[in-house]
């Protein structure tokens, strides 16, 4: 049985921390404001900073299915929203024909049933669901081409697809949308019109902590806190890809596999390649500038322990 949607924004607080999602309250508030209207969630920010966790924890929380489309450049209709199982259709016309049966319209209209239907996310989210309303998580966006995202409007507008064959089909119940991008390219403001906006930034020190603390919790906290300081650090410098808290959180669970107590130059040289994903990245920081960034950070903690 599913779970009610949230009344009030803390009890959409309170909702993602029981699916382990450390929020800050302004996250929590478009999100109680998209699930109190039945609006799409359209989540911008870059990698690795949990925007697709959302809708993960949301299925969890809420007891309700999670249908997920992995968007790509060169998305269609076929692999998005529904195509017919020609393979079983073919199987329905030779039988047909092994009868006797002639009726050309009749045959049509036979293996043009729901029951050669494939359902693909889009249709699948506005199909009945015992649970309740789906989760539709359409994740990354940003990769599709713009004549995808234009077939997107049909869909956030009216929640409904037209498939020649059968007509339109119009959602029983609103699934609960969320959709994320990485910002590769602009999305369309016709689409972001029909959703609300939220930008999902770089935690601050004290949100990674506790998020580190729930999702790494092997990690001391000694060690969390210079993971999360060195991370912070990071962030400041011009890399080709800061890390994440995806990338906090598996370093921190690394270093824990390893029984490290404290952060150390060798540490990091030999563990950098967990945190960072790129070579050029990864030879700037190796030796003295990572011993540098390790030495303030340390220096950070001596003078402000976290209360």
């Amino acid at each position: 049985m599913s779970t009610p949607v949230p009344s009030s924004i803390d009890a959409a607080l309170e909702l993602l921390k029981g699916g382990d999602y450390i929020a800050d309250r302004s996250l929590a508030t478009v999100l109680y404001l998209a699930l109190k209207l039945g609006r799409p969630l359209f989540c911008e920010g870059e990698a690795g900073v949990g925007k697709t966790e959302i809708a993960k924890v949301l299925a969890a929380t809420l007891k309700r299915p999670l249908i997920r489309l992995q968007c790509y450049e060169g998305l269609d209709v076929n692999s998005a929203v529904y195509e017919w199982n020609y393979s079983r259709q073919m199987i329905e016309i030779r039988l047909a024909e092994a009868q006797g049966v002639h009726d050309r319209g009749q045959l049509a209209a036979d293996i043009f049933d729901e029951r050669f239907l494939i359902r693909r996310p889009l249709l699948e989210a506005l199909s009945p669901h015992a649970e309740g309303a789906p989760i539709l998580l359409i994740d990354e966006l940003d990769r599709t081409d713009e004549p995808f995202e234009a077939y997107l409007l049909e869909v956030l507008s009216d929640f409904q697809v037209t498939v020649p064959e059968l007509g339109t089909i119009k959602a029983a119940e609103t699934p609960i949308v969320i959709i994320t991008s990485n910002r590769t390219r602009e999305i369309h403001d016709a689409l972001k019109r029909r959703c609300f906006y939220h930008w999902v930034d770089y935690p601050d020190l004290k949100r990674e902590l506790e998020i580190l603390k729930v999702k790494a919790p092997g990690a001391s906290e000694r060690l969390s806190r210079q993971v999360v300081g060195f991370v912070q650090e990071l962030r400041k410098l011009d890399l080709f890809k800061a890390p994440g808290v995806a990338e906090s959180i598996d370093w921190a669970t690394a270093l824990s596999e390893l029984n490290a107590l404290d952060l150390d130059p060798r540490t990091i040289n030999d563990t950098l390649g967990v945190l960072l994903k790129y070579q050029d990245d990864i030879q700037r920081l190796q030796g003295s500038e990572a011993a540098e960034i390790l030495r303030k950070v340390k220096s950070d903690i001596a003078a402000q322990p976290l209360g």
